[in-house]
Formats: structure tokens, C-alpha cells, sequence
């Protein structure tokens, strides 16, 4: 069958027909080629690639869903895990922070009434007047009663009744010195009492900071092991003991040495 087809300008210009070609007979082979390739290449990416339809496509969404919504869940219990956490380290860092102020606290209230410089300069005069008192006071009694003695050993010697009175008048004054001299322990506790006014103040005070960070237990851990560094001359030196104090010899404990 003849194929009418239009003329195109090129082939007016040419003067003639531009010969048809038959490319039924030529591309024929090479045109079934390649459409069974393109068959197979199709046929090969329909089954590495199933599309889903229907029920299997909403199983497949709502499998999808449930792991997101999984791993939501984990990751939600996560944060709210590690919030946990995060609150009860606030919670510690607050007491902390809780227990430095107040500590603060009790050391400003030590230093500002005991450690400023003049309550503790306070206390250091009261002690140095115990100390000077006392030997003020012993040296009088030591002249008074050497002078005691001295009046008594001549008294036995005179014979003078005016010598004797005026003795006698002697020995009585020094007497009087002696009662005067032994007022001192009066003075003497009046001084110590304001002396054990401050250590008690300070003691209240650093037993309230021992007791911010878990009382006197909880400070004897950390506490280092006293190393006596004194010489062996040193360590005689000990002074006397209390009544309470370890080793302490009573008198009965002496007089039965001698039983």
C-alpha cells in the first residue's frame, strides 16, 4: 500500500522525492531486541519492587507506625529517666549549698564576736591578770608568812612585855595581809567566768557547724591520727591531771602503797 505523506520544502528544493525508506525490513530485528530488554529490565524491577496494596500497604504503614511510636516511647522514658536524675542531684546540690550558708553563717558570728581581735584580746588580758594576780597574790602570802616566822622566833626571846606587843601587833597585820592576799581567787573566777563564757560561745558554735555536715562521727573520719612529735623530756611535762582524767591516782590509791 502507497503511504501519502506531506512534502516537505527540502525535497521542492531538491526537485524531486526524497526516497522513503523501508525500515520495516532493517530495524525490525534490532526493534524486537529492544523491547524484549526493556520487558526484562521491566519485568526485573517489578520484583525487587512490590507495590503494596490494600491490606498489606496498611500493614506495612501500621508497622511503620509502631516502631516510631516504640522508639518514642524509649526515648520519652529516657528523659524522663535521666530528669530523675537531674532532680534528685538538685536536690543534693541544694542541701550542699544549704549547708555552706550556714555554715558561713557561724563563721561570721564567730568572727565578728570572737575572732574579730577584741574579744579574743579580751580573753587573753583576763588570763594574764589571773596569771599576774595569783603570783602578786602567792608572793604576798610567802613575805607575810615569812614575816610570821620571824615575829614568832623572836617572841619566845624577848622578855619585854612592850616587845612582845608589838610582836604580837606583827604577827597579827601580816595575818590580815595573808586574808587580804587570799582575795584573790575571788577576782580569779570572776576573770575565768568570762574567759569560759567565750570558749563556751565558740564551742556552741562549732559543734552547730559539726552538726551541718552529720555531727561529731561523721567529722572523727576524716580526722588524722595525732603524732606526738614532743621530745622524751617534753613528754614528763604533762602538768597535773583532773579528777577525770585517765591514770589518775587518788589518795587512797597512794596510802595503800605504804599498807
Amino acid at each position: 500500500m502507497a503511504i501519502h505523506r506531506k512534502r516537505f520544502r527540502v525535497e521542492d528544493i531538491a526537485g524531486g522525492e526524497m526516497p522513503i525508506l523501508d525500515v520495516t525490513e532493517e530495524a525490525g530485528p534490532m526493534h524486537s531486541e529492544i523491547m524484549a530488554e526493556l520487558r526484562a529490565i521491566r519485568a526485573q524491577m517489578a520484583k525487587s519492587a512490590v507495590p503494596l496494596t490494600g491490606s498489606a500497604a496498611m500493614a506495612a504503614i501500621d508497622a511503620s507506625t509502631a516502631q516510631e511510636l516504640t522508639d518514642a516511647r524509649t526515648m520519652l522514658e529516657t528523659y524522663r529517666a535521666q530528669i530523675e536524675q537531674c532532680e534528685k542531684l538538685k536536690v543534693e546540690l541544694d542541701l550542699i549549698h544549704d549547708a555552706i550558708d550556714r555554715t558561713k553563717r557561724e563563721i561570721a558570728t564567730l568572727h565578728g564576736k570572737s575572732f574579730d581581735g577584741g574579744e579574743m584580746a579580751k580573753v587573753n588580758g583576763e588570763l594574764g591578770a589571773v596569771v599576774g594576780g595569783t603570783e602578786q597574790a602567792t608572793q604576798q602570802i610567802l613575805e607575810a608568812a615569812e614575816s610570821i616566822d620571824q615575829a614568832a622566833s623572836a617572841l619566845g626571846k624577848v622578855d619585854s612585855v612592850d616587845q612582845q606587843k608589838r610582836l604580837a601587833d606583827d604577827i597579827q597585820e601580816r595575818v590580815i595581809s595573808i586574808f587580804e592576799a587570799c582575795n584573790f581567787q575571788d577576782l580569779t573566777g570572776q576573770r575565768i567566768s568570762k574567759v569560759m563564757g567565750t570558749m563556751k560561745f565558740i564551742e556552741q558554735h562549732i559543734n552547730a557547724m559539726m552538726e551541718i555536715w552529720g555531727g561529731v562521727d561523721a567529722i572523727k573520719s576524716h580526722v588524722v591520727p595525732p603524732v606526738d612529735t614532743r621530745s622524751e623530756d617534753d613528754k614528763l611535762l604533762n602538768g597535773p591531771k583532773l579528777a577525770g582524767d585517765v591514770g589518775h591516782a587518788s589518795q587512797d590509791d597512794i596510802d595503800a602503797l605504804f599498807d
